[in-house]
Formats: C-alpha cells, sequence, structure tokens
C-alpha cells in the first residue's frame, strides 16, 4: 500500500484578484521523483512555498507526513525556491557551516563531502559574490541535502548548468532518491523530468492536471 509523504486537498490561495491556486489536489508518494511543469506564474512556485509553510492557503489542506504544514525546518524539508540568500563576502563552505550552526545536524566533514558531492571544492576561498550562477545552483543543492531531508523540494534546480553540470546534479538527485529521499521538482528542461521523474503533473493558471 502506498505512503504519501505530501498530500495536497483542495488547496486554494489567491492574492486579490489573482488565483495562484485553483482547488489542487495532489498525493505525492514516498520514495519517489515527482516532476511538476509548467510556465512562470502557472502556480508551482506557491504550491511549493504553500507545502513548506512559507504561505498560508486561503482554503484546503496539505498534509506533510500525515500531519498540517509546519515550517520547512520543523518537517525536515531540504529547498531551492528562488535564489538561495547566501552572503557573497563568504566562501561556500563559510556560508554552509554558518547555516548548519542553526540545527547542528552536521560536522564539519558532512559539510565538505556535500560540497565535493555537488561538484564545488570545499577548500575554495573563493567569496560566492564571486561564484556563476551555476555554482550559487551547486551550492543551494548542498544546502538543500546536507542535513539529510526526507524531503527536498527543488524549483528549477538546473538554472544555470552547462550541459556537464546538469548531468551531473542528475545523477546526484537519482543517488538522493536511491536513499530514500522524496523529491518534487519543477523544471523548464522536458528531459529533466523525462529522466528523472516517476510521476510528472502539470500546472496552468493555477489548475493542476496528471500527465502520468
Amino acid at each position: 500500500m502506498a505512503t504519501y509523504r505530501v498530500e495536497v486537498s483542495d488547496a486554494v490561495k489567491s492574492f486579490k484578484e489573482t488565483t495562484a491556486l485553483n482547488r489542487v489536489s495532489v498525493k505525492f508518494e514516498t520514495g519517489r521523483i515527482h516532476g511538476i511543469i509548467g510556465r512562470n506564474g502557472s502556480g508551482k512556485t506557491v504550491l511549493f512555498k504553500c507545502i513548506c509553510g512559507f504561505m498560508k492557503l486561503n482554503s484546503g489542506s496539505i498534509l506533510v507526513d500525515g500531519q498540517p504544514v509546519k515550517s520547512a525546518v520543523a518537517q525536515e524539508i531540504g529547498i531551492i525556491i528562488e535564489d538561495p540568500g547566501f552572503i557573497g563576502s563568504l566562501s561556500g563552505f563559510k556560508n554552509l557551516k554558518l547555516l548548519a550552526s542553526i540545527r547542528r545536524e552536521i560536522s564539519d566533514d558532512g559539510i565538505r563531502d556535500t560540497l565535493v558531492r555537488v561538484g564545488l571544492d570545499p577548500k575554495s576561498k573563493k567569496h560566492v559574490s564571486k561564484y556563476s550562477l551555476g555554482m550559487r545552483h551547486r551550492l543551494g543543492i548542498a544546502q538543500a541535502i546536507m542535513e539529510k531531508p526526507k524531503l527536498l523540494i527543488l524549483d528549477e534546480p538546473m538554472n544555470g548548468l552547462d550541459k556537464q553540470g546538469v548531468l551531473e546534479i542528475r545523477e546526484v538527485l537519482k543517488a538522493l532518491n536511491q536513499e530514500g529521499i522524496t523529491i518534487i521538482l519543477s523544471s523548464h528542461y522536458a528531459e529533466d523530468i523525462e529522466v528523472l521523474c516517476d510521476t510528472v503533473c502539470e500546472m496552468d493558471g493555477g489548475v493542476l492536471t496528471h500527465i502520468r
């Protein structure tokens, strides 16, 4: 019998005259990779923010592991939504060390291993302000996965990566999924969705449709 990491029921989220989520209902099965496609402004990011507890629904409900939505930290969710807010005057390692000090669940060696995993040099002194867009995305993925979350939510994780970088991050995500992490991601790249995802939904105008 399937278990579900996330269950969304009749979710409605409106901003003045715009309905970002229009009675969205979907279940994301535990241990799989789920893809959502859709144009900018279709509602994908709003759905992600509601799952993470960053926004409240006008009506409907969202359950994570059978419980009403709490903060992302409490729900053990790793997140990339929009551009991660790193401190430009610090190195990648120091940024992650600072973030890790909040929960104190990962060692310095664990941070270094995570940086290597996403293709960054943990010994580099280079300030994040000097990073390319692709490097910032790699660091964002490292931040999202370093504390081994049960659920990983990634909004356009391949943006700014070259072809080789995309291939490397796909392998990272496949490996994380094999370790039991449930992943929900959006991407403009049809190939990412095709290669990575067990299920696919499309959002358009706040309405979600199952494709497979």
